[in-house]
């Protein structure tokens, strides 16, 4: 309005009518909140819709939260109802502190953090109470010493084997609450007459709260953590062959080959994944060895093979990683060469995408493959074919001819120049790299058939065509192909 301007509103009969402002406190005041209004407004569509997502890309959290509550709500009853909540005396709230900081997500977690609670609760009250005994008997002078040099020496060791790497790995939690339970109880036995009755309370209430939570993660929509492991695995693998084909395919600008609709992360990023896995790997594995036989795992699955194989993934991972570091380098080869090794390096790819992808159907499956030994055969004849490319790479390489120019002498055809090493270089480097990763996919291969032979993996289908129950000869056509396939090897 200070520049002159005019706001009008028009009505439908064509009147008109000015637009007075507001006095400018009050307009600053209804703009600033309804800004904040606004922004809440905004922000809390934002977190529902994260909410929202969460849940629809893993209905499994939602269940896990609706166990948990299931699990507190009986737990909670000790409390609600007399005759319950004396039979365990004024300790019924360690039950519900025991579902609180006892109940996974994984069946596995969950009965690790029970059992390591359990167990150490029963041992760290028994040596109290024997500490108890022993002081009682030396007398009130002695008691306090013999309390605190025991409190010392055992809190002491105790937390020195933390440093143990399979106590760390498997019964660091259990060596917490040793610590925890044996310090209250030894201490509280100083004041505390009915030490024996205190601790077996206790006892009770933890092995009540812990039951719970093992039965509910066990029978309602368990999560298992050795399922989670093995399809952890088998979509790494494919990821992995995923990369290694679109990386190839990408740097020979093969567009038949990639698909624009498919996720970054399953595509030509996917390598990326198996390298971040480690950690879980190794976390779902030591929980899988808790866990009893379900599905096609037995009790005594070889969960430590799955760590084994996810450490060969990486190593051809790394590969992958520098595969497309040389790729996306600005020293890039001249596409004359890139053409001529381009059917090569393409077909490599293939055969070892293809190893990859069987070996995931076959972890997956629990199934022993009849295609395997093929397709490994096929890649190793795919590197045999690039070896003898780069072995007769000839020194002097002929240009595509240029063509004429509006000078009618100028010559037709280049003539032959010598190709720079420094121009060669970053094909070479890719040719070894692949070659480097078919060697992991190998090792790969030796760790999925030592699964199979550990796991005891079902034997293969055998899908090759019957002979002729009439004679023992096969008909003339599968002579052809055999005989095809000799002279291919040849």
């Amino acid at each position: 309005m200070a520049n002159g301007l005019e706001w009008r509103v028009v009505f439908p009969n064509g009147s008109s009518q000015e637009l007075v402002p507001q006095s400018g406190w009050g307009r600053r005041v209804w703009m600033g909140a309804w800004g904040l209004i606004l922004g809440l407004k905004l922000r809390l569509l934002g977190l529902v819709e994260k909410i929202w997502k969460l849940g629809v890309d893993d209905p499994r959290r939602v269940v896990h939260g609706l166990k948990v509550g299931i699990s507190l709500t009986l737990v909670s009853l000790f409390y609600y109802m007399r005759p319950l909540y004396d039979g365990v005396g004024g300790t019924a709230m360690w039950a519900v502190m025991t579902v609180v900081v006892v109940f996974e997500f994984t069946v596995g977690a969950t009965l690790s953090k029970g059992l390591n609670r359990g167990m150490a609760t029963l041992l760290a009250g028994s040596l109290a109470i024997g500490i108890h005994w022993i002081a009682n008997q030396l007398g009130d002078q002695a008691d306090p010493i013999i309390r605190s040099t025991a409190v010392f020496l055992l809190a002491s060791v105790a937390t020195f084997s933390r440093f143990i790497p399979i106590v760390k790995t498997r019964f660091d939690y259990g060596v917490s609450i040793f610590i925890l339970t044996f310090s209250l109880v030894s201490v509280s036995g100083y004041r505390v007459e009915e030490l024996v009755v205190f601790a077996r309370h206790r006892l009770y209430t933890i092995a009540i709260g812990g039951s719970v939570c093992m039965l509910i993660s066990m029978l309602i929509c368990p999560n298992w953590a050795g399922g989670d492991l093995h399809q952890l695995i088998t979509r790494n693998m494919e990821k992995l062959a995923c990369s290694l084909e679109r990386c190839v395919s990408e740097y020979f600008e093969d567009s038949e080959c990639l698909d624009p609709k498919e996720e970054p992360c399953q595509g030509f990023q996917g390598y990326k994944c198996v390298l971040n896995s480690k950690a879980t790997e190794e976390t779902l594995a030591n929980f899988a060895r808790w866990e009893p036989a379900h599905g096609c795992f037995s009790f005594r699955h070889p969960w430590k093979q799955y760590i084994k194989i996810g450490t060969v993934m990486r190593h051809c991972a790394y590969c992958v990683e520098a595969l497309e570091a040389s790729i996306n380098s600005d020293n890039k080869a001249p596409e004359f060469i890139k053409k001529h090794f381009r059917e090569v390096f393409m077909r490599l790819s293939s055969h070892s995408s293809n190893v990859l992808r069987e070996l995931a159907a076959a972890t997956k499956t629990m199934r022993k493959s009849s295609n395997l030994d093929l397709l490994v055969e096929e890649m190793k004849m795919a590197v045999g074919e690039l070896q003898s490319s780069l072995r007769y790479f000839p020194h002097q390489l002929i240009p595509p001819p240029i063509e004429a120019t509006e000078d009618k002498r100028a010559p037709a055809h280049a003539p032959p120049t010598h190709v720079p090493f420094m121009e060669v270089l970053p094909l070479v480097t890719a040719a070894s790299l692949l070659i480097e990763i078919v060697v992991r996919i190998e090792g790969l291969v030796d760790a999925v058939d030592e699964l199979a032979g550990l796991a005891n993996f079902k034997p293969a289908i055998d899908d090759k065509p019957k002979q002729s129950m009439v004679t023992n000869n096969p008909p003339q056509e599968l002579q052809g192909q055999e005989a095809m396939k000799v002279l291919q090897q040849v």
